[in-house]
């Protein structure tokens, strides 16, 4: 086994112990010289044409905007961010059109029920959600790179849309009194107006995110969500989405609470008022939910032979409205409806600027989010086709969708996961599939959205409790977790419990801050062991976990499984320490309690021997003092192999062959004589690293006239790493 050293010049310290150990780790132990050739430092060190330096912000952004403007270089840049002119031209219309439109109405028709019931989760009209199925998808066309992602609306993002609309623009601040007397309503048009103005400045927000950290190259920024946070953060959100639809599936009104532990205080209400619950709309929801889920099961499992999943959702959607308008049950059971919706798309409205201050935060964490689930689908597909997405303007592209669709009264969009599956399975092989999408709700905007104003919400809650299926399947996470990674479980318990307890965007913070620890604890925190000789081989384990491994004898091979740096370098000198079996400062403090007192009596022997002689050779005194042992014993003067922690004679007293050792001190004599810091998963050293590492190669050679050879350089070791 050969020890590479790090190239960086931080490094020498610890390069030069892994150098140093070059010859003690040879094919079979107790050898100490090898056939390979061993390079000094001044060869490492010639230097090489510099490469060109690493990309930073400031260099991806310059080469995004370069100085010089030329034909070539507007080309380039206009192919970059709107992708489709690279792609189109080369569309093979023959082998993919038909695919792609059968993908497309097939989306479309999943588009229709899931923006209607995703809009009454962000606290919206519903007609909000079939805009947002329009504007966003058509959008991403021109700016995406994914084929198979299918763009709009989504159950986290909408949560947490929804908390923020509950927080700012409650329904007790729109109360009215109805014909002056004591009974109040909610005035629900003045209340939506309001939160389509605050949501749409939400959106532009989010947009504005989106764009900003897509050209400054930060698509990098949701390596920081690591897959558990993910997992366990979605897979939270969906509880707070059941929860937010219960009160349609009970038929019961409840109180809009949020921040901290608003999760509970709503579940609490809904069980108290359980009593009140309407038999008409839970019966509904109850039907509508079993026939959904058997018919999205079949859908699973004869996916195969289909040619297309069976709509149940559409076809739900349109049965239960013709019942509801055939029996009127609004008004003969109470059954609540979604009410007028209005044909025709509005005209641009601005972004309220007020708002900004207050929802910038929450702006941030559903950029964040929404481009997480996005690339990470888009990256799934990309592979499993053999095409690339690029994840820095995929950000762009999601972020102008929202930008622009703000001003169109459309709320922040991701991608759907249940949507993006069936415009793969069906056939669709690009974004053209998301624009026939597009134009299925286009048609129903202008012509058929105000047929469905006689749908009960109970139908759009079961929807939406059905499509959280696949959710809380990631509960099954805990039990592969536990197996593989206990770190990457405790990641995913916190971000759920902390976003069950704080809410979605507090929630996400304290995991964020909770993952990025456990990296510090990881590294600050890692395996020490000393390695031994697998004979007959080249490698070399940690020798209380294999059998076969084997210490080379009089050497110590210490290993981290960490990098060293400021949070660890005192951890590291401590386990080196004790994985050694010898406290190296407690030696020296005794060895120099012991010397102090030799020195003491060797005075006041020379203070009595001076009254009774004027001249005696000092020599003598010390030979008499400190008789050299027999060099029959192999120990040398130094009673240890080779001088460990050996000191040389103090100034006045001379060299003499008989200075004093551990062993003539009568203190215990460490068993090795080399020891190897293995840095191979070392991959930078600070400062703080390099003091540590020089206080171990004093405190290991204390008192010694030149520093121990294993700390210096390969050619200048006489004696190849051994402390002499």
């Amino acid at each position: 086994m050969r020890l590479s050293r790090p190239s960086c010049p931080l490094q020498r310290a610890g390069a030069q112990v892994a150098m140093a150990g070059e010859t003690v780790l040879s094919r079979r132990p107790g050898t100490s010289r090898v056939s390979y050739e061993v390079l000094s430092e001044a060869d490492l060190e010639e230097p090489r044409p510099a490469p060109l330096p690493p990309s930073s912000v400031l260099t991806l952004v310059c080469c995004s905007f370069p100085p010089r403007c030329s034909a070539s270089t507007a080309k380039s840049l206009l192919f970059r961010f709107l992708p489709f002119l690279r792609w189109l031209p080369r569309y093979p219309i023959k082998d993919w059109l038909l695919g792609d439109i059968i993908s497309g109405f097939s989306v479309g028709i999943m588009h229709l029920p899931q923006g209607l019931a995703y809009a009454l989760l962000a606290g919206l009209p519903p007609v909000t959600g079939l805009y947002s199925s329009f504007y966003p998808v058509f959008l991403y066309f021109f700016f995406g790179t994914s084929r198979h992602n299918s763009v709009g609306p989504f159950a986290v993002i909408s949560v947490m849309i929804g908390s923020v609309t509950d927080s700012l623009v409650p329904s007790e601040d729109f109360l009215e009194s109805v014909n002056s007397t004591n009974v109040t309503m909610v005035n629900e048009a003045r209340r939506d107006a309001a939160r389509v103005e605050l949501v749409a400045t939400l959106t532009i927000l989010v947009g504005v995110f989106q764009v900003a950290l897509g050209l400054l190259q930060f698509g990098f920024v949701v390596t920081y969500l690591s897959d558990p946070l993910v997992r366990g953060y979605t897979t939270a959100a969906s509880v707070h989405v059941l929860i937010s639809q219960l009160k349609y599936v009970f038929g019961i009104s409840l109180g809009e609470h949020s921040g901290p532990l608003s999760l509970f205080t709503t579940f609490i209400e809904i069980c108290q008022k359980l009593p009140k619950t309407n038999v008409g709309t839970l019966v509904t929801a109850i039907i509508a939910m079993v026939a959904i889920f058997i018919v999205k099961e079949l859908n699973h499992k004869f996916s195969a032979k289909l040619p297309m999943p069976i709509p149940i959702e559409l076809i739900t959607i349109i049965v239960s409205t013709g019942i509801s308008y055939g029996v009127n049950l609004n008004s003969k059971f109470g059954i609540s409806v979604v009410g007028h919706i209005p044909s025709g798309l509005k005209p641009p409205m601005a972004p309220n600027i007020k708002y900004f201050g207050q929802v910038v935060g929450n702006a941030f964490a559903i950029a964040v989010v929404g481009y997480a689930i996005c690339i990470s689908l888009g990256k799934i597909f990309a592979l499993k086709h053999g095409y690339k997405v690029d994840s820095n303007q995929e950000l762009i592209a999601l972020g102008l969708s929202n930008f622009l669709g703000g001003f169109f009264q459309c709320f922040a969009i991701s991608c759907s996961m249940s949507r993006s599956l069936v415009q793969e399975s069906t056939g669709g092989n690009s974004q053209v599939a998301g624009v026939i999408a597009s134009l299925v709700i286009l048609v129903t905007i202008l012509k058929i959205g105000e047929l469905f104003r006689d749908l009960p919400k109970a139908i759009l809650a079961a929807i939406i409790i059905v499509n959280l299926k696949g959710m809380f399947k990631q509960f099954a996470d805990f039990r592969t977790l536990w197996k593989s990674n206990r770190v990457d479980l405790m990641v995913w318990i916190v971000t759920f419990v902390a976003t069950l307890l704080l809410n979605l965007d507090l929630g996400l913070g304290v995991s964020v801050a909770f993952a990025l620890l456990t990296v510090v604890f990881q590294t600050q925190l890692p395996h020490y062991s000393i390695l031994g000789h697998i004979s007959d081989t080249d490698i070399y384990r940690d020798v209380v976990e294999y059998k076969q491994a084997q210490e080379v004898p009089g050497v110590k091979i210490f290993h981290s499984s960490s990098t060293i740096y400021f949070a660890n370098a005192e951890l590291y000198s401590e386990a080196l320490k004790k994985k050694s079996g010898t406290n190296v400062d407690r030696l020296i403090e005794k060895k120099k309690k012991a010397l102090k007192k030799l020195k003491k009596r060797q005075k006041q022997a020379e203070k009595e021997k001076a009254k009774r002689q004027k001249v005696l050779p000092r020599a003598a005194t010390i030979r008499a003092l400190c008789p050299a042992p027999p060099l029959s014993s192999g120990v040398g003067c130094h009673g240890n192999p080779r001088g460990l922690l050996g000191t040389a004679p103090a100034a006045g007293w001379g060299a003499c062959s008989g200075w004093p050792t551990l062993r003539s001190l009568g203190l215990p004599v460490p068993d090795f004589h080399t020891v190897i810091l293995d840095f191979s998963p070392v991959n930078f050293v600070d400062t703080v690293s390099i003091k540590i590492l020089k206080n171990v190669r004093k405190r290991l050679g204390e008192q010694r006239r030149r520093p121990p050879a294993t700390l210096q350089k390969a050619s200048q070791m006489p004696h190849w790493g051994r402390w002499d």
